[in-house]
């Protein structure tokens, strides 16, 4: 099969297409012909040298897919061979095959196709997981949501105004922040031009927040404790801006702050079948009536993949970049 290989870590420029065998399936699992992948942000991590995969991963690129079951192992009897799913990977989704455990697929929504399919898994997965898994967000409950345009921005907005959630992000652009408003944000804040923690105070009558979704990391810790309420949840699932910094815990102490975060990757295969089995119940039926709808800002074949990580790295997309095959 052919894939997208890198001999060493580096800039979008090491990543080639190759060929090599085609992976086997094994018990519980699923092998699915890939019609198109997602580009994400550990994907640029991993291409650098910064997010090795876990024990037991395929060293190749791509953590979600969409495409069509082409076989299933042993012990697997709730998909077919030429049923049409989208799929959490641990790796290889840059690929013409890959293998995952079955439970960690999920149907085509209706009216969606394969490409739109890919688009969901992996900021899906992630955002579910920690907004109402993690941090217990709730309808009525406030929430900021930094990087408001990005692959997981576009989904948490969706999913936390679907469950009855006010929504305030923040965005790098004009441009950027009118696309979370149409997408059912209340507030977007361009934090080019203003200062977030500010704005936030105005917007919520100087309450703060319930739950923050924080990408940044680095100085915006400080900002974010300032910018949360009373019992107030701060989930940090990347840090763009640093993985240090110093904080003073007195907030923390006085508002009864509560500070979280996580990575899908390394979590067990339970915790990943999980999460899907939620947002089947949960998230497909919103999908299929169109409440939640895909946001893709540009799809790339395979082979034009050192363009689409320099898409990804210039940060200058709404919504998701796909692969297609």
């Amino acid at each position: 099969m052919k894939y997208i290989d890198f001999k060493q870590p580096g800039g979008p420029e090491v990543l080639f297409c190759n060929e090599g065998p085609s992976p086997t399936v094994g018990e519980d699992e699923v092998l699915i012909k890939v019609s198109a992948a997602g580009v994400n942000g550990p994907d640029i991590m991993q291409r650098r040298g910064l997010y090795p995969p876990p024990p037991g991963a395929s060293p190749v690129l791509g953590l979600e897919v969409a495409g069509e079951i082409e076989a299933v192992g042993r012990g697997v009897d709730d998909w077919q061979p030429g049923e049409r799913v989208c799929a959490l990977v641990p790796g290889g989704g840059y690929a013409e095959l890959v293998k995952t455990k079955a439970a960690h697929c999920l149907p085509l929504p209706d009216a969606l196709t394969l490409v739109q399919a890919a688009s969901l898994p992996e900021t899906f997965f992630t955002v579910w997981s920690n907004l109402f898994d993690r941090a217990r967000l709730k309808a009525g409950e406030t929430l900021l949501v930094h990087g408001g345009s990005g692959g997981i921005g576009v989904s948490a907005i969706q999913l936390a105004r679907s469950q009855g959630v006010t929504v305030y992000v923040t965005a790098g652009s004009a441009e950027k922040c009118q696309a979370c408003r149409e997408l059912g944000a209340d507030a977007a804040i361009n934090y080019r031009e203003e200062d977030f923690v500010e704005r936030i105070k105005v917007l919520t009558q100087g309450k703060g927040v319930d739950v923050i979704l924080d990408i940044v990391g680095g100085d915006y810790i400080n900002r974010n404790l300032k910018s949360l309420a009373l019992e107030g949840r701060l989930v940090t699932i990347a840090f763009s801006a640093g993985h240090k910094a110093e904080i003073s815990i007195a907030p923390i102490m006085l508002k009864r702050l509560t500070w979280t975060g996580s990575t899908l990757r390394p979590q067990s295969d339970e915790a990943k079948a999980a999460i899907a089995a939620s947002l089947r119940s949960h998230v497909w039926p919103l999908i299929a009536n169109g409440s939640i709808r895909p946001v893709i800002h540009q799809t790339f074949p395979l082979h034009q993949v050192e363009q689409a990580h320099r898409l990804m790295e210039s940060s200058a997309h709404i919504g998701k970049i796909l692969l297609t095959l």
